[in-house]
Formats: C-alpha cells, structure tokens, sequence
C-alpha cells in the first residue's frame, strides 16, 4: 500500500510540475469554446486526436483523464486507491451498464502522458501515435515499472512479473503511445474450455455495447468493446483462430489479423506459436494501418517474423479510395455461413464492389473445401502447442506469486481457487486445458501440422488464388468460422470492415448466459489474401469503407454511450 501511495504521489507532482512549466495551449481562463470544435471521442480518428494535440486544443493527460472516466484502475486495488488515481468513478465498465471491457488501468499513464505532452512543446512528436491511447488486451505483456498485471484474465498468473514488455507494446511505447490499460478477453484467450466469449476470472463477462447482456465475441472482447464506444483511441488484440476478426465484426470495427510473423509474439501469452497473431481493432482503417505500420518487423525474440520482408511497408500509403478498381476478387459460398440477413447485406456488398470497379467471381469455391470442413488437425495442433508454449511462457516470468509452472498446475489451481474461477452454472469448464494436457508432441502432432500447411496454404487460399486467378477473397466475417479455420491454420492475414446491422425485427435469443443475436448487433466483411499481402487487404477495406461509411449508420445503445467528452475534462 505504501509502494503505491509512494506512485501516487509521484504521479500527482508529475503532473503537477507539467501543469506549472508547460501548461496547457489554452490562455487560464480562456474559453474552450473558441476553438475548432472538440472531437468527439465515441468517433474521433488517431488523425483528428494528433491535430487537437498539435494544435493544443487539448493535451495527452487531458485525453487519459477523459478515458480514464470510462473504466477502472484496477479490479484488484481497493477504492480508495483507485479514487485517489481517477476522480471519477467509470460510466460504463462496472457501473451502468457493467459492460466489464478493461480489467485495469494503468497507474503510470497520467505520468506518461503528461511526459509525452512536455517532449511534444520540446522535440514534436515521435510519431502518428505519440500522446494517442492505446489499451492492451489482457495477454500482452507490459514492464513491472507499469504497475499493470499480465493474466490472460486468470487470477493464476496475478502478481506475475514478465522480464521486459511484449515487443508490440514496447514498439508503441516507443512510438509514443499511451498504454492505458488492459482489456478484458475470454479467459486464455478463450482456450480454457468452453466459455462465454468475454468471460474472465479477474474481468468477469463482457458484453457488446449494441445490445444489452449481448455477446461480445472474443477473445479479444474487451479491446472491441473499448474501441467501439470510444474508451480508447484503438486497441490490440490477438488471434489465434477468429479473435480479431469475430470481436472487430461484432463491435462494429475495423480488425486486422496479420500473417503469422507480421507481428511479433513475444512477450505475448501464447495458445500457439504456428497460429499466433497481435494486430490492431480499430473504428476506421486508416487508423488501423496506422497502428500496423508501428507494431510490425522482424524481432529476434521471434524468429518466425524472420519469414517477412526485411522493410515494414507504410500501411498508411494503402489507403486508396479507388483501391478496389481492376481487382479480382473471388466469393466462396460454402463458408458463407447461414445467416440470412448477413447473406442479404453481403450480397448487396458485392454489388458495390462491383460498382467500385472490382470483379466478383461468385462463386469461386476452395478445392478442399470439404476437407477443412472435415479436418481435426487443428485442435491436434493447437492443444499441443498450447501446453508446450504456455509452459515455456510461466518459466520466463521473473516472478509467479502462485507457484504455477505448466498447464497441469493451471488446471489444478482453478480448482483449487474454484469461487473465482469455475464459477457455476455458465463458468465451470476447463476441458480445454485437459484436452491439451493429455497431448503430447508426436508423429500424429507433426502430421498435423504438415496437413495444416496443405490445407490451408497449398490447397486451400493459396490453390483458390491461384485456380480462379484472384487477389483476394471475399466473405462475410460473421458466421464463416470454417473460412477463419482456412486463414489461421494458414498463418494468412485478414482485414475486415463494417459491413451491417441485425435487423430490428429480429427476435432477440435468449441469454445463456450472454444473448447470441438481437436487433442492431453488427457484422462486417472480410478481405483474406496470402501471406503478407496485408497492404493490399487494407487498399481493397479502405475503398469499400470509403464508399459505404457503414460503421455510423447505427449507434451502441444510449446506456453504453459515455457521456464524458473532451470539454468536460480541460482546465479541470
């Protein structure tokens, strides 16, 4: 208690000092309103926040301040200490409509941004990121001098201590970004048995922000629910088979699923290293691309971002409104889903592409359809890894308050630590964990995985590009698990954009223990392509986003809209 009293205090004189030698662009006492009007943070792009910054409309700690309204310090902290770092208690992550998307904030990021505003007056900005909040999915490791925990949303791995940040998130420390906290996700990255999606031990269960007690989708669900209603500028996530592309979808945004080495995963809580990915969830794609450009490269704390060209691209010089015009893309029906209201808006998608200059090939079917629609390589393969990388994981940590080693204690601490855990009737399971700790790395594992490569690349995207002469490929992301199954057993990227809304006559389903579907809950487009086509994906979202606009033609759900805006928080 003293330690963090101690940081506290540290913080306020910090911020302190910063607003006595800097100070803020405003004149004391001058109006807000005089200025260009304010953005308002439910939409505001990373390129409307840079230019208020720029423009010294409002400063970084202005925008943690403002952030900091929506969610907690720490679930984990008492209240007195999270009232002695937030003034005010969040709208809507606990309080409200509880919608539980962070788990905690971090206590250095008032400190970080006020030093983030002080090398702005004095050098500039570092780059398109810097002063901008970022919040971190649970699973992405950040530095003890944070104050943050890295869980996977388990009270197994609290109080642990990794050896350095994930190499993403030191990339956006070093670009300047905030690190504000870390969003809730289905426990594990989903991978301890079957769960709600957005349910965590130390989170509890997350919920959409379009309907009420709705499914979130995961795993990455508190980094979709936060970017959504704008709790943060952006966030990361990571996918593993869906966890991008299914929460960007259901929240309305824009998620990019790099190939499998376009990012690092170090420092990242893994579930495998063959199908491991961290890539941005945001409300636009140019700020996807954006965060992209910073958090990719080669990194030799993971030797398979060694498989990318040695030069990250610019992913910002993607964004061409006339991107979609002589382009091949091509619609596999079979992984459409069966959806019919997804079916309809997907269809008339296809018509706009069309009229964007793009032809369509529809159908253009994966040859080997059948066989990833049949095929159980991928749970041989991802159980396997499960148990070898997370064990390779916990014995990096520094420290492990818990004792836990391997997937065995995992299994055993939950058990032991059942009333936070395993929590009756909808939380109980863990049949993940023992599936995985039954495996062992053998000839039917590497089978597996060499089948994987054929089906998904060889076969699979890769033979579909090529046999219909394609781009891309085109689909609807919700409801197309087995087209998701091709790309991440492929290691292969996906952009997906807002593509549409749940009608209003639909019957809600009933909740079990979150509500499946429901009026307005969203659903978007994908574009998969081969490995590290990635700013071509981005060029094909970017000219269909442009065209549409779809993301503002529905709202989250007045409750879950926080009122707090920037006016509220300057001078204050």
């Amino acid at each position: 208690m003293q330690k963090v009293f101690s940081r506290f205090i540290l913080v306020f004189v910090l911020v302190l000092v910063y607003q006595v030698f800097v100070g803020s662009a405003l004149v004391p006492g001058q109006d807000v309103s005089s200025h260009a009007a304010l953005p308002d943070l439910y939409e505001a792009s990373i390129a409307e926040l840079q230019s208020g910054l720029e423009q010294g409309l409002f400063t970084s700690v202005d925008l943690v301040k403002v952030d900091s309204t929506f969610c907690i310090h720490s679930l984990d902290n008492d209240q007195n200490v999270r009232q002695a770092y937030f003034a005010r208690i969040d709208e809507v992550n606990l309080q409200g409509p509880t919608l539980r998307a962070v788990i905690e904030m971090n206590p250095s990021a008032l400190s970080q941004a006020a030093a983030l505003d002080a090398e702005r007056k004095a050098t500039g900005p570092r780059s398109a990121l810097h002063g901008i909040p970022i919040l971190l999915k649970d699973n992405i490791a950040t530095e003890a001098s944070d104050g943050m925990n890295t869980t996977a949303g388990s009270f197994a791995l609290l109080g642990s201590i990794p050896p350095r940040d994930a190499t993403v998130a030191a990339k956006l420390r070093a670009a300047g970004a905030v690190l504000l906290g870390k969003a809730n996700l289905s426990e594990w990255a989903h991978f301890r048995g079957n769960l709600a999606s957005g349910f965590s031990g130390r989170g509890g269960q997350a919920t959409c922000p379009y309907f009420p007690q709705a499914d979130p989708s995961g795993s990455s669900s508190g980094s979709g629910i936060g970017t959504a209603i704008g709790l943060t500028a952006a966030a990361l996530g990571s996918e593993t088979d869906g966890s991008i592309i299914s929460p960007s979808s259901r929240n309305n945004l824009v998620g990019i699923k790099p190939t499998v080495g376009r990012t690092s995963r170090a420092g990242v809580i893994p579930i495998s290293v063959h199908q491991d990915t961290v890539g941005p969830m945001a409300r636009s794609v140019a700020d996807a691309a954006a965060i992209l450009t910073i958090i990719s490269g080669r990194d030799p704390l993971d030797n398979f971002t060694f498989a990318q060209p040695p030069v990250v691209p610019d992913f910002s010089k993607a964004l061409k409104p006339n991107g979609l015009k002589g382009v091949r893309l091509g619609v596999p029906r079979l992984f459409q889903g069966s959806d019919k209201n997804i079916i309809a808006a997907f269809n008339a998608s296809i018509e706009i592409i069309r009229g964007l200059g793009a032809t369509v090939v529809d159908p253009a079917e994966f040859p080997d359809a059948e066989e990833i629609l049949a095929s159980n390589n991928e749970t041989i393969v991802l159980d396997t890894d499960f148990k070898v990388d997370v064990k390779n994981y916990i014995s990096g940590l520094l420290k492990v308050p818990t004792g836990v080693t391997d997937l065995a204690d995992l299994i055993a601490f939950n058990i032991a630590h059942a009333d936070e855990e395993l929590i009756p009737p909808f939380y109980t399971d863990q049949s993940e964990f023992i599936e995985a700790e039954n495996t062992t790395v053998d000839a039917a594992y590497y089978a597996a995985l060499a089948a994987d490569k054929d089906l998904g690349q060889t076969r699979g995207i890769d033979g579909t590009l090529k046999k219909f002469n394609l781009d891309a490929i085109l689909l609807p992301s919700e409801g197309t698990s087995f087209a998701r199954v091709a790309a991440a057993i492929a290691g292969y990227p996906i952009v997906a954009v807002p593509l549409g809304f749940q009608p209003d006559n639909v019957t809600a389903t009933a909740a079990d223990p979150v509500i499946e579907n429901a009026p307005g809950l969203p659903f978007g487009l994908a574009f998969m392509g081969t490995a590290f086509s990635e700013f071509d994906l981005i060029t094909y979202a970017f000219a269909y986003e442009q065209a549409t606009h779809t993301r503002l033609k529905r709202l989250a759900y007045p409750a879950a809209i926080p009122k707090t805006q920037l006016q509220d928080v300057i001078g204050k």
